[in-house]
């Protein structure tokens, strides 16, 4: 029998990889001689680089840069195993979890050091990046990022614009001459999952600033920044970002992404699988187990286990979905192509205890589901 292992991180107790390196121990337990691919997955956020670095026999890379408010961090990202992918987290150098909670301000914060290991993974001499763009501290639209790759914001007296979405409505001139050209040969996608705009209720700084440390008032001047900032693009390189489904991730940093860098926005589990080439390996499969550590009305807007059973229905493979909590509204997963939804707890725990045995609980739940299977042998 084939088994495709491909669960996404159990947030706090275990990374993709022990998750399913846990299922196959379950499933040998009951079949000791199927054949198990470990795939460990991710949706575009965090473990996205830890998960293709795996699949592919890659290997991490770090680099110390600027982090959110301008301190020196050591970040990583992954060299993929063909040698010419390189895949970033933007969260690694421009997180919110880089700063204390006290620290947060997105008129000062910046994606410089998201833009410093793009630039690291160029000379590598990389022809293709995936970014990962969930989990910012940022609201500048992407600036600190193409300031670091060369391209010039000036304010009205010729001066470089400073670090932070706090200084966008300064922005008079933008020249894109001194962009990395190693950029004109390389095709970037971006893992995203939010369709807001740059700007308005929707927009950038209305649903994330917050998050980030910005009040009302903060929130309306940045706000007003990002679409000064969207109106001298449209100026000045004819592209309008403002209402682009997107363009508001991260800051703003989907805008700054599109606009410069000619990115490709998509959505995050299936850009994963594009990578991995998981699909080749579900064609012959018998089951395909997947999981994170909840499983909810949210899932079936773009999380791993859906995608999982998205690309599994073309084939007609049965999924096996385990979970550390199961929630509500988990009706729909069903009709998407979900054969069956399992928790993994023994019983009535503390959540500290859940954690800790979540590796234990989660080979016993795999072991289970396979004896049921074993009787359909």
């Amino acid at each position: 029998m084939k088994f495709i292992l491909a669960p996404d991180s159990f947030k706090e107790s275990m990374t993709a990889k022990k998750a399913a390196l846990a299922m196959e121990k379950g499933i040998r337990k009951v079949f000791p001689d199927a054949e198990c691919v470990i795939a460990p997955m991710a949706d575009g956020g965090e473990g996205t680089v830890d998960a293709l670095v795996d699949i592919t026999n890659g290997h991490i890379i770090q680099s110390e840069i600027s982090g959110p408010l301008g301190q020196k961090v050591l970040a990583e990202f992954g060299l993929l195993g063909e040698g010419k992918t390189a895949v970033i987290e933007m969260a690694s150098a421009s997180g919110l979890a880089l700063i204390k909670p006290e620290e947060r301000n997105p008129l000062l914060t910046t994606t410089y050091g998201t833009g410093e290991l793009i630039k690291h993974a160029l000379e590598l001499g990389v022809t293709q990046i995936l970014i990962g763009i969930g989990g910012s501290a940022t609201n500048d639209g992407g600036v600190g990022m193409l300031q670091a790759l060369g391209v010039s914001f000036k304010d009205s007296n010729g001066n470089e614009l400073g670090h932070g979405g706090g200084f966008l409505h300064q922005l008079h001139s933008i020249d894109i001459t001194g962009l990395d050209s190693r950029l004109k040969t390389v095709h970037i996608d971006v893992a995203c999952d939010v369709s807001n705009p740059l700007i308005g209720k929707n927009g950038a700084s209305a649903i994330f600033g917050p998050q980030k440390g910005a009040d009302p008032e903060m929130v309306m001047k940045l706000d007003q920044n990002l679409s000064h900032y969207a109106k001298i693009i449209k100026q000045q390189l004819n592209h309008d970002v403002a209402m682009t489904p997107g363009s508001g991730a991260a800051g703003g940093l989907g805008a700054g992404l599109l606009a410069f860098l000619n990115a490709h926005l998509k959505n995050g589990i299936d850009l994963i699988l594009d990578y991995t080439r998981l699909e080749d390996q579900m064609k012959d499969a018998d089951f395909v187990f997947t999981g994170e550590g909840s499983i909810d009305s949210q899932t079936i807007f773009g999380k791993t286990p859906y995608g999982i059973a998205m690309a599994a229905k073309k084939y007609s493979v049965p999924v096996i979905t385990i979970a550390g909590k199961i929630g509500t509204g988990i009706e729909p997963l069903y009709e998407i192509g979900m054969t069956s939804i399992i928790g993994i707890s023994k019983g009535i725990t503390s959540i500290k205890a859940a954690l800790e045995f979540g590796e234990v609980n989660l080979a016993f739940a795999a072991e289970n589901v396979c004896r049921l299977l074993s009787l359909k042998k």
